[in-house]
Parts: C-alpha cells; sequence; structure tokens
C-alpha cells in the first residue's frame, strides 16, 4: 500500500502534492457537511466524541508529523522548532482577535474579533474556517519539504508522513463539517445552504496547502520553522476551540475518550505510514 502510495505522488511536483492532499481534506469536510442534506440533527454526545477526537488527531499530528521532523532536520538543534511553534500559536492568536468569528454554542453578542454586524452563520463558518487554515498549511509544510533538498530517504519518510497527516486530518475534517452545517440547519437555513456553507469552511485547506509547500519548497531554510509554525497554529486552534468545545456540555467523559481515541489513531497513523 505505501509503495503504491508513493509511486501515485511521486509523479507529481510536491507543491501539487500538497494541493492533492488538502483537496481531499477539503473533500472529507464536504463529506461531514452531507449528513444535513438528510437529517436536521446530531446527537450531542457523538458531536462531543468527534470533536474530542478532532482535537486528538491533530496534538498527535502536530509532534508525530511536524515537531518532530523540524528537530531532526535542524540536526537536534530544538531552538528552530521552539521559535516556530511559539511564532504559529501567536499568528493564530492576532488572527482570532482580528477576524469576526462565533464558537459553537454561543450567541451572537460573544463573537470574537473585529465587531461586525455580519449574520450569525457566516461568523460560524469563519471560526471553522480559521482553524482549517493550519491544518492546511501543516499538511501543505510537509508535501513540501520532500523537494527541498533533503536525502532520498528522508523524503520517502516526508512523502508518507504527508499522507499520514492527510488522512488524519481528512479524519478530524468530518465532525468539523458536521458542526458547521447543522447548527446552520438548526437555526432555519435550508439543507442545501447549511450544506454549502459547511463544505466551505474547508476551503481554506488547499489554498493554505499551496501557500505552504511553495513557502518551504522556495526558502528551504524556513522548513524546520515552517513545520514547528504549522504545529504551534493546531495546537492553538485544540486549546482555543476544540476542547473547550467538546466539553461545553454534559458528556465531558465522552468527548475525553474521544480525544484519546484520536491521538492514538493519528500516532498509528503516523507510525506505520511514516
Amino acid at each position: 500500500m505505501n509503495d503504491f502510495l508513493l509511486s501515485f505522488l511521486n509523479q507529481y511536483h510536491p507543491i501539487t502534492q500538497a494541493l492533492i492532499a488538502t483537496l481531499f481534506t477539503w473533500f472529507v469536510t464536504a463529506a461531514g457537511a452531507a449528513p444535513v442534506l438528510f437529517f436536521k440533527n446530531v446527537n450531542q454526545k457523538i458531536m462531543d466524541g468527534l470533536l474530542g477526537m478532532a482535537a486528538g488527531v491533530m496534538i498527535a499530528a502536530s509532534y508525530w508529523s511536524l515537531l518532530a521532523p523540524a528537530i531532526d532536520m535542524a540536526d537536534g538543534d530544538w531552538k528552530p522548532a521552539v521559535v516556530g511553534f511559539l511564532a504559529g500559536g501567536f499568528f493564530l492568536y492576532i488572527i482570532d482577535k482580528i477576524l469576526p468569528h462565533l464558537h459553537l454554542g454561543l450567541d451572537t453578542s460573544e463573537a470574537e474579533g473585529i465587531k461586525t454586524s455580519w449574520q450569525r452563520s457566516v461568523l460560524l463558518v469563519l471560526a471553522i474556517t480559521l482553524h482549517n487554515f493550519p491544518e492546511g498549511l501543516a499538511v501543505g509544510v510537509a508535501f513540501g519539504a520532500i523537494g527541498s533538498g533533503i536525502d532520498p530517504e528522508m523524503a520517502r519518510q516526508m512523502t508518507l508522513g504527508g499522507i499520514a497527516l492527510a488522512l488524519g486530518i481528512g479524519l478530524q475534517n468530518f465532525p468539523e463539517g458536521m458542526a458547521v452545517s447543522m447548527p446552520l440547519r438548526r437555526e432555519g437555513v435550508g439543507r442545501f445552504k447549511a450544506f454549502m456553507m459547511g463544505q466551505a469552511s474547508g476551503m481554506v485547506e488547499p489554498l493554505a496547502g499551496v501557500l505552504g509547500a511553495w513557502l518551504v519548497f522556495t526558502m528551504k531554510m524556513l522548513l524546520p520553522y515552517g513545520m514547528a509554525f504549522a504545529a504551534g497554529a493546531m495546537i492553538f486552534v485544540v486549546v482555543e476551540e476544540l476542547i473547550p468545545e467538546s466539553q461545553r456540555d454534559k458528556y465531558t467523559d465522552f468527548a475525553t475518550v474521544g480525544t484519546m481515541i484520536g491521538f492514538a489513531t493519528m500516532m498509528s497513523l503516523d507510525v506505520a505510514l511514516g
């Protein structure tokens, strides 16, 4: 299976590989939004468990797919990883303060970012879009590393690691698509419009993926910083949004189990493929 995936991807430029991988993650977001075409509600316990699982996937991916390779590429020097990690978190902090958005389950008056009169539905979509950006960036950086002059064996490992990362991000994008579309449907938005807005939250991932791949491919000295940057941005999203949202209702233990399962799943994917 690994050889098949490698032979398929290796015929493309690393930036194209990043585009293919992030188009896949966008597709899974759309798949997660699709149930709104048939159902108006989803069991809150299941949703909390899925959001917890998404958090676990992102935590594991931040270390195994990004931070650990960043340290290896810097020949064991931890400083680029630390600088990049903190920069990624700070970048998301600034965007969080500027971009108008609304977290799930909150009243419109509790929207964050610059005050605006935008509709609640738009603010909900922007909240998910905000944390889809670092996910796409992470996948893009992983594939961009392949063409950065690293040795063939490292390139092979990075390709497999990028595949594992794309699969993991795709896995946790399913509940994110659902988390946007279902609340919109409950608030009276039509089925098709709720689906379109849910899948639209994942459109930023191919853009971020291509950007990340291009940056590290053209500016090779940024590679360890770029990988750690994506990890820091993802951890910010996990702590700021996913874990609080999964723990907001009474199913806290179920959400925590979801986080553990998500972490174990992503760890297994990365070790098995990478």
